[in-house]
């Protein structure tokens, strides 16, 4: 789940792309085929000790880059970690948890309606009204939802999709926690400093929500592992690039995301219906909409 907080840079050829594009683009694909890594791993672990075990190898092998400038870490900078690791916290347990009964396809897919729902929060929450873009875009998510919900089920959400939706939900807040304080904090601490909060509140949630310590598996280390470093480059890199990137160009980028988790989970041998598939795309043309901006120059 990728997401953008950066303020629109005027002036930029729209039709470059640089090394912060392009790097966007490698992290998409990457976070794309996290989808079928989580979905096989939590069939042998509880979600919340994934979440944990992913988010704190995150936080250790990001914990050498950070700590040199760790020492001149601020208030602001702790509060921000604490505000965006808490959106982390909740909308990856919840994501994960779907993932136990949904298909990696299904979930990428469910994720990126988040995207149409950033604008709405801000109404909500910032006072500030949604464009018409943003409106069709929730429209296009909603009616792409209730597609990926159809086959079978008589137009009702299960259990894992229902988990899923949700997530969106914290992960858009996510999104605004970051935009509050993009530019006014130090990258690398605050960085470390979600990391190491979202494993804390996931190993935290383990007791309440009845799970133990699965037996050990290397399936399961290796994927908490393998994740854990790509989530702590991703984190990385979005936080680097998203400071020169526009949230439009962004999002173009992001809406590949669900059609590279869907193209690796094929090739793993998962099969979406096409009304599913009918729907998956109406969400990822719901993120390419909701960011047009009408009567306005380009990026």
């Amino acid at each position: 789940m990728l997401h953008n907080a950066a303020l629109d840079k005027p002036g930029r050829n729209h039709l470059m792309i640089g090394r912060p594009e392009l790097a966007l683009i490698g992290v998409t694909i990457l976070w794309g085929g996290t989808f079928l890594i989580v979905h096989n791993a939590v069939q042998m672990t509880g979600p919340f000790f994934f979440v944990g075990l992913r988010f704190g190898t995150a936080a250790l092998m990001a914990l050498p880059f950070a700590l040199p400038a760790l020492r001149g870490l601020t208030a602001r900078e702790l509060l921000a970690g604490l505000m965006i690791g808490v959106g982390i916290f909740v909308g990856y347990s919840l994501q994960t948890w779907g993932l136990q009964t949904i298909s990696s396809s299904t979930s990428a897919f469910i994720t990126a309606a988040y995207v149409p729902l950033v604008p709405i929060l801000q109404w909500i929450i910032l006072r500030r009204p949604p464009r018409l873009a943003s409106w069709i875009g929730v429209a296009l998510a909603f009616i792409g939802l209730m597609l990926i919900a159809a086959p079978g089920e008589g137009l009702a959400l299960g259990k894992g999709e229902a988990l899923t939706l949700v997530s969106t939900l914290a992960i858009a807040l996510e999104i605004i926690f970051i935009s509050l304080w993009a530019g006014k904090v130090d990258v690398a601490r605050v960085t470390l400093v979600q990391l190491a909060v979202t494993a804390l509140l996931a190993f935290a949630c383990m007791v309440p929500a009845g799970e133990s310590v699965p037996p050990f598996s290397w399936t399961v280390l290796l994927s908490a592992c393998g994740l854990g470093a790509m989530t702590a480059l991703i984190q990385f890199v979005m936080n680097w690039a998203q400071r020169s990137v526009s949230p439009t160009r962004a999002t173009l980028i992001y809406a590949g995301e669900p059609v590279w988790a869907g193209i690796i989970g094929r090739i793993a041998g998962e099969r979406l219906p096409p009304m599913a598939l009918l729907g998956g795309l109406l969400i990822v043309a719901a993120v390419i909409v909701s960011e047009i901006r009408f009567g306005r120059k380009p990026d």
